[in-house]
């Protein structure tokens, strides 16, 4: 999962395209002469999809195992994420909302006349690029998803030991203390309908 590229443009009616008046991308794992075709093809990507996001709207738009994140905010600000496919959106969209909020908050009304690309600097946005390149850290919904499914696999993992070792579920029901008569018959009615109790 990786973030490649962020931008913040303007958007209005006076101008013809958006125009992304601050960028930051992270191009180390591209040659050194194909970063500046890289960065000219996120700048692209960024303002024909943000082009044609409505203001007050996100959408993600795939296109050759990257995807473009654009929200465009209702007084014409807007931002877009470029990432991988495996990127999670939601944690896309929670960057953009914090960039957009910061920014607005920070530069006031300066970037609302600006017709110049990359005219306007905003020096978090590398901050927010280093930060959201791992976004279980930067996310905690996204961490405390990744961690159930740890869980889950350690989980599979100690009932799939436990069968390898010869010892058969069936076995441990039938000599189990802890569970009540009524408990083991339901268990073998269970498997006999195979509608329960099925362990893949």
């Amino acid at each position: 999962m990786k973030v490649v590229g962020l931008s913040i443009l303007r958007t209005g009616n006076d101008l013809e395209d958006p125009v992304p008046i601050t960028m930051a991308c992270e191009l180390s794992s591209y040659g050194y002469f194909q970063r500046q075709g890289v960065k000219e093809m996120i700048t692209f990507f960024s303002k024909t999809f943000t082009k044609r996001t409505q203001a007050g709207q996100r959408q993600s738009v795939s296109h050759e195992g990257f995807v473009v994140h654009c929200y465009v905010r209702s007084d014409g600000l807007a931002g877009t994420v470029t990432s991988d496919e495996e990127y999670p959106s939601r944690v896309a969209f929670v960057l953009l909302t914090q960039m957009l909020d910061e920014f607005a908050s920070t530069m006031g009304d300066v970037w609302k006349s600006e017709t110049r690309p990359e005219s306007v600097p905003f020096p978090p946005i590398d901050g927010y690029l280093a930060k959201y390149q791992d976004p279980a850290a930067a996310d905690k919904v996204t961490k405390i998803q990744q961690d159930l499914d740890e869980t889950t696999a350690v989980l599979h993992k100690t009932i799939d030991s436990v069968l390898e070792r010869g010892v058969k579920l069936d076995n441990l029901v039938e000599r189990s203390d802890d569970l009540s008569k009524q408990s083991k018959m339901f268990y073998k009615q269970a498997k006999k309908t195979k509608g329960c109790c099925v362990i893949s």
